[in-house]
């Protein structure tokens, strides 16, 4: 008889078909605190669910960390595939040894479109990552973060070794609050603002920074003249583009000029993600420039992005293609749409 695997639900923070470790779990659920420490890695697995008949899992060495914030259920795991990952509402946000592609994608794009940037705000962004690519920019003076959680912030800092250059870095301004409140109280506009949000989900905390209103009053407004706006726009696979990426590139569109949408395969999400990028001036780049451009402004290497893959990226499949230019729907407070899975406000 097989032995039995215990499975990690982190939107409920539940473990079904314990084995011998029931007490440890049981006990952990209750304090809503496990470490690795506590838990022998082999059999152990986290479970997410992509939809209702769908499910997507790792197996782990152990729990870093797990919590309920003010705001979100958070959970850091330490994964034999992927490494440490960093999951939000049930949702994985980042992996360990492949978070470098989406944000790669997030934060070069738009500095190299832009001609000289000076100053960039980052919509969330807690972990470090898009910050941390951010600060790779020679010509850059200032790197705004505003994440409104403090606790994802804090346990980022602790756990992912990999961005506490970044966050120690004299250019970067990290600010604790609500990002749209932040944009509407600063005097200060950007060359660059990035949504580097979590998805948007039911009860979540930022479903409300993908809205036309949002757009259009709050975040235009805080942008220089020839400003550029890009964000995370969720999956963008054949069979999930339709959740929200369609939704958003068409918000985005209602509000600025010229809009470019471009995607990437990133293995831990077990999908195709997409990044919309936005801005009132014409982009101009091609795949020479964009090497040129890397190559002069940008302090180190890219593990992922150059200019032929960018332009590749940004050529939509057929059938994605359609539905891009078919979509329709708008995105408001009263007409959301949202990926699978619930956040801290609905469960409550």
């Amino acid at each position: 008889m097989g032995e039995a695997v215990e499975i990690f639900h982190i939107n409920s923070f539940l473990s079904s078909k314990f084995d011998h470790h029931d007490d440890v779990l049981i006990k952990s659920n209750v304090n809503g605190n496990i470490n690795h420490e506590d838990i022998d890695g082999s059999g152990s697995w986290y479970e997410e669910t992509i939809d209702d008949d769908l499910k997507w899992s790792f197996a782990l060495n152990g729990v870093l960390h797990k919590g309920v914030s003010e705001f979100q259920e958070i959970a850091l795991l330490d994964t034999k595939r992927f490494g440490k990952v960093l999951v939000i509402d049930g949702k994985m946000q980042s992996a360990e040894v492949d978070e470098f592609i989406y944000h790669e994608c997030l934060i070069h794009p738009a500095l190299l479109s832009h001609p000289k940037p000076k100053n960039v705000f980052i919509m969330g962004g807690g972990e470090g990552s898009a910050a941390r690519e951010a600060l790779k920019h020679k010509l850059l003076e200032k790197v705004v973060m505003c994440d409104i959680d403090q606790e994802v912030v804090d346990f980022c800092r602790r756990h992912l070794t990999v961005n506490r250059e970044a966050f120690a870095h004299d250019k970067l301004n990290l600010v604790i609050n609500d990002a749209k409140a932040e944009l509407e109280k600063s005097s200060e506009k950007f060359d660059i603002i990035v949504g580097d949000l979590a998805d948007p989900v039911q009860g979540g905390p930022c479903y409300q920074l993908y809205t036309k209103s949002f757009y259009e009053k709050v975040l235009k407004p805080k942008l220089n003249h020839g400003g550029i706006f890009v964000t995370q726009a969720g999956p963008a696979g054949i069979f999930t583009h339709k959740e929200v990426f369609t939704s958003i590139f068409n918000t985005i569109k209602q509000v600025f000029n010229y809009v470019v949408v471009y995607a990437a395969h990133v293995p831990s999400f077990a999908d195709t993600w997409g990044w919309v990028m936005a801005s009132d001036e014409p982009f101009s780049m091609n795949a020479e420039k964009m090497d040129r451009k890397i190559e002069e402004r940008i302090d180190g290497e890219l593990n992922y992005l150059n200019g032929a893959l960018f332009m590749s990226s940004a050529t939509m499949n057929k059938t994605v293609s359609s539905s891009l230019s078919n979509e329709t729907h708008v995105y408001t407070e009263e007409d959301a749409r949202f990926i699978h899975g619930h956040g801290v406000a609905y469960c409550n």
